[in-house]
């Protein structure tokens, strides 16, 4: 490589870590020397969470830090991969994720209302996003009327997913599949409202959406009317 190649290696790479912090456990409180370094509460944070994903901590000032654990192989978090079936239903089963679809997952929650930014990465690997703290809903909460303008929810004829509450939302123009919005994945904000603090993501196909016309007509409406029906009106004329 050039000097001039070189040097803009170096810069993207300082670009990237403004982006991405490099961060070390210890700098959070925990021993990275440890089997378990998140075995016990440290000065800084206090334990309010564990799920499959990531363990949650929250410090004095009511910030969330919460640490996703990536697994053997390099998987961390979750996603959706899809399958057909008959007609226009398509099926959706969570897997393991990747990063860049971790960082989508963050993005759609920031998204949504509930403050998210990324604290940084550990030179294990371990990545920590930050979030505001919320209350916890009463437990059972009906949420199937979550943000009905921005979530919208997938008619079963369309989709079937092994997570709860399947629906709609849009990134960038690009229709995706949301869902494991059940109330320990809602809490209420200090105004209130109530905030997507997690889920399972992941862009639909288009290849698919490509040859399931029913499906791709009924997004393309929901698009503008989150409220469109499974058919599409029919003006009288057409008798």
């Amino acid at each position: 490589m050039t000097g001039g190649e070189w040097a803009a290696l170096g810069q993207a790479i300082r670009g990237f870590r403004a982006t991405l912090p490099l961060v070390r456990l210890e700098d959070f409180g925990f021993s990275a020397e440890v089997e378990d370094p998140f075995e016990a509460n440290t000065v800084q944070l206090r334990r309010i969470g564990a799920g499959v994903e990531a363990l949650a901590f929250v410090d004095a000032r009511q910030s969330v830090y919460k640490f996703f654990l990536f697994r053997e192989g390099g998987d961390v978090g979750a996603t959706f991969a899809f399958s057909r079936g008959e007609g226009d239903l398509l099926t959706a089963t969570a897997v393991p994720g990747s990063y860049h679809m971790l960082f989508e997952k963050l993005r759609l929650i920031h998204e949504f209302g509930m403050p998210t930014e990324i604290a940084g990465i550990t030179p294990e690997g371990i990545l920590i996003a930050k979030q505001t703290f919320g209350r916890a809903l009463p437990e059972q909460a009906n949420v199937s009327g979550l943000d009905p303008e921005r979530l919208i929810p997938i008619p079963s004829r369309f989709l079937r997913a092994d997570r709860d509450h399947p629906r709609l939302a849009f990134l960038d123009g690009v229709p995706w599949l949301v869902a494991d919005t059940h109330d320990r994945n809602v809490v209420i904000d200090e105004r209130g409202d109530w905030r997507v603090i997690d889920l399972v993501a992941a862009p639909l196909p288009a290849e698919w959406l490509g040859q399931m016309q029913l499906f791709h007509d009924w997004i393309e409406r929901a698009r503008h009317d989150p409220r469109a029906e499974v058919l599409a009106p029919v003006d009288d004329a057409d008798f």
